[in-house]
């Protein structure tokens, strides 16, 4: 049986230790409060920050917040900031397509007499704007319950969206079933709709796409054919959700009832006519005025033009035409009867023959030069 007995040394180590621990937790802590207490003064970078220097902490609040990314309720869709403006830079904005305007301002006459013909109501359409989406963005964004109806543009060969929000689907529905005016529209939630319903609504369809074929009329004529109506905007899918849209808004209102509508074209939809929709107004792009065409032609054919009468040609290496000098003859593979090519600036026009007419060499002209190479190609 052994005792062990400490070294000598070990209660003095022992205790150096115990005096150490307070000593390094006391630095901990003054260096912790040097960090606290450090502020930076402006316009001071952090490499030159010392930790003498003093700083104050700065928490953005949730405004700030959603200044930074973009999502202030305070800007609107046309006025965007931070990164949600970075984000949809790359989207094509309608104001690009200045003609698109002017055919929605027509749907909108044309529709309010439509309209009124079909609900016998007195119907006021307006329009609420023209923005740019992205298509999947927009369709998150659409308030359920609502109707979308897929339509095609026959000529364009692609398709487009029409939205009828809840609250314009039970304002048609009560109109043209008789309701009371004045009484507060009853809307019935929670349940799918109903057969007279989606009826109701396809013939409003039908009736703005015709109206919405009329406007494209004076730029481009295309027929708006009603494909289907949906409920769920993931059987809509008629692009990709990347891909740009413009989406127009109108607002219908039947005295005290009435609702939105809203049209979604896809920018792949109205390529077909994109260079229309640029002009800045009707028939810009054909810039034609008679006066002045008349006038040009009139100057045309006075205009004095140089002609080359060309015999023959060949090609010689320039070795022998360095040797030619005054008295060379040149012998032409042509005889008094070969044809005469004549040409303007290197432009053959006509092809005659040579003869001469008051002591002067003249060429007669037998036709067109098109005319012999569609003969020697036969």
């Amino acid at each position: 049986m052994s005792i062990e007995e400490k070294p000598e040394n070990q209660e003095s180590i022992d205790s150096t230790e115990t005096a150490l621990e307070p000593t390094q937790s006391s630095k901990d802590d003054a260096l912790a409060g040097e960090w606290e207490d450090f502020e930076t003064p402006e316009n001071t970078s952090v490499e030159s920050l010392s930790p003498k220097d003093p700083i104050t902490a700065r928490v953005l609040n949730q405004e700030e917040i959603d200044s930074l990314l973009g999502f202030d309720e305070i800007d609107s869709a046309e006025q965007q900031n931070g990164l949600y403006a970075i984000i949809n830079s790359s989207l094509v904005s309608y104001e690009r397509l200045p003609m698109l305007e002017v055919v929605f301002d027509r749907l909108i006459r044309v529709l309010s007499t439509s309209l009124r013909n079909f609900t016998s109501d007195n119907v006021e359409v307006s329009l609420d704007g023209l923005q740019s989406f992205r298509f999947g963005d927009y369709l998150n964004s659409i308030p359920l319950p609502a109707m979308l109806g897929v339509f095609k543009a026959e000529e364009w060969e692609n398709y487009g969206l029409v939205i009828v929000d809840s609250p314009l689907i039970y304002s048609i529905v009560d109109v043209l079933l008789g309701g009371r005016r004045g009484t507060a529209m009853m809307r019935v939630e929670g349940r799918p709709y109903t057969t007279i319903e989606r009826n109701l609504v396809e013939r409003m369809l039908f009736l703005v796409l015709n109206d919405m074929s009329a406007a494209f009329d004076p730029l481009s004529p295309v027929t708006f054919r009603f494909e289907r109506l949906e409920t769920n905007p993931r059987f809509t899918a008629i692009a990709r959700p990347a891909n740009a849209a413009v989406v127009v808004k109108l607002r219908i209102d039947m005295e005290d009832r009435g609702g939105r509508l809203e049209i979604v074209l896809p920018y792949a939809t109205l390529e077909p006519v994109r260079e229309l929709l640029l002009q800045m107004f009707m028939g810009e792009k054909f810039g034609r005025d008679s006066i002045w065409e008349n006038h040009l032609i009139n100057e045309l054919l006075f205009t004095k033009i140089n002609m080359l009468a060309v015999i023959d040609e060949f090609m010689l290496p320039l070795s022998e035409v360095m040797k030619w000098k005054v008295g060379t003859q040149i012998s032409l593979n042509c005889t008094p009867s070969s044809p005469v090519e004549l040409r303007c600036a290197s432009v053959p026009l006509f092809v005659g023959q040579m003869g001469k007419k008051n002591n002067k060499i003249s060429i007669k002209i037998d036709r067109k030069y098109r005319e012999e190479a569609d003969e020697l190609e036969s």
